[in-house]
């Protein structure tokens, strides 16, 4: 309906829908097109035009939200893109708008960190809980500032600078692990459709060091040992410094295993690396800590699970970040660090090796029967002394040596 007088505000307001009718429109009598379109309790301000022999309607603004002189300003603004439109030099506005609404519908990329959650939750139950744990640290934590990119926007650039940083962090074997991991969950993510390309295909692995030579000195031993947390990861470190074991043979130690009156772990042959029986005489200090753990419904002493413990990863970055040290470290570095401390203290080669569940040379061992349970002992005994002056003068003591070997 053509009105005969200019839109104002106020003739907005006095304008009826027509009884029996859901809703009305009412054309400005000076700009062409441009009107108010009331339905029901709503009113908003339209633009009508014919283009290409097409009639199109764009929406102004509701009339409760712009006023009435505003609306025309932005009617004439559109009139100058229609005219354009008509030349051939601009485009229909209604086609712009169009474009623009069937791009909100267009599903949204997933981000690289939406899809690392689908894709640890698809590999569940394709992998070992150790592995699945040390993926989820790559990928989940130490790739987080990638996390907010679409799967797509990941460059090559991005994933090389990540992988340096980590490398600089936390050493050449983390950066490697955390790039092959990084790799395979875009292997992945192609063979679903996500993606078309590998951005980590080019990028650089690290160097890593040869035999590590690593072993703490006392100052670091005892930081480590005072920043383990009171969990299960924080009592295996602590009793890996105690022992000298390997991180398995903690990891998975089982209850039956212990001998509390002995005070020794048993660990059977199918549990060592050598194939030996190997037993580990235990110090005061190693007997307190496992007889201060809750005496679970389970066999294994740590972990949830069957194969033992299994939150390394995790457990390692959150140790580092107490710690600091300066030069990195692993904890295998303990076990070396027990047989430097051993050689230290003046305890005999072959009683040190056979802390460690060494094997001496055939030829020895074909001979020499005996499994120098009391030197192991005595050994690990004063070790775990020199351990406790060391942390004793990290905490601020003014103590000496309390025990020799």
């Amino acid at each position: 309906m053509k009105l005969s007088e200019r839109l104002t505000e106020a003739l907005v307001a006095r304008l009826k829908i027509p009884s029996g009718k859901n809703e009305e429109t009412w054309f400005d009598s000076d700009l062409k097109g441009f009107g108010v379109r009331k339905r029901g309790d709503n009113a908003v301000y339209i633009l009508q035009y014919q283009l290409n022999g097409n009639t199109s309607k764009l929406t102004l603004g509701k009339c409760s939200e712009i006023k009435c002189g505003v609306a025309r300003d932005l009617a004439l603004a559109k009139r100058g893109d229609i005219t354009k439109a008509k030349h051939g030099i601009g485009i229909d506005p209604a086609l712009v708008r169009e474009n623009i609404r069937a791009e909100a519908k267009k599903p949204k990329p997933k981000t690289l960190g939406a899809v690392v959650t689908d894709y640890l939750q698809a590999r569940r139950g394709d992998i070992s809980r150790r592995y699945h744990a040390a993926i989820t640290t790559y990928l989940g934590v130490l790739l987080k500032a990638l996390h907010g990119l679409a799967l797509d926007e990941v460059t090559r650039a991005n994933v090389a600078a990540e992988i340096r940083t980590i490398a600089k962090e936390r050493g050449a074997v983390t950066a490697n692990r955390t790039r092959s991991s990084l790799s395979g969950f875009y292997r992945w993510a192609i063979g679903e459709g996500l993606c078309d390309a590998n951005p980590v295909t080019g990028t650089n692995d690290h160097q890593e060091n040869g035999p590590r030579e690593r072993a703490l000195n006392d100052a670091e031993i005892a930081a480590v040992f005072l920043a383990c947390p009171e969990n299960d990861y924080g009592r295996i470190i602590q009793l890996l410094m105690l022992t000298g074991c390997r991180r398995d043979e903690i990891g998975s130690l089982q209850w039956s295993e212990i001998d509390f009156e002995a005070r020794t772990i048993t660990l059977p042959s199918h549990r060592t690396k050598n194939g030996q029986e190997h037993i580990v005489p235990l110090s005061d200090k190693a007997l307190a800590i496992l007889e201060a753990i809750p005496r679970r419904d389970r066999v294994r002493v740590f972990g949830i699970g069957r194969g033992g413990y299994g939150g390394w990863s995790r457990g390692k970055i959150n140790l580092d970040k107490a710690t600091k040290l300066k030069t990195p470290w692993t904890v295998h570095d303990l076990r070396r660090t027990v047989r430097t401390g051993l050689g230290k203290l003046g305890v005999q080669p072959h009683i040190a090796e056979a802390v460690l569940n060494h094997l001496p040379a055939k030829l020895v061992r074909t001979y020499d029967r005996n499994t120098y349970e009391p030197e192991k002992r005595a050994a690990l005994d004063a070790w775990a002394s020199h351990l406790a002056v060391a942390i004793a003068k990290a905490s601020g003591a003014n103590v000496t040596t309390l025990r020799k070997a």
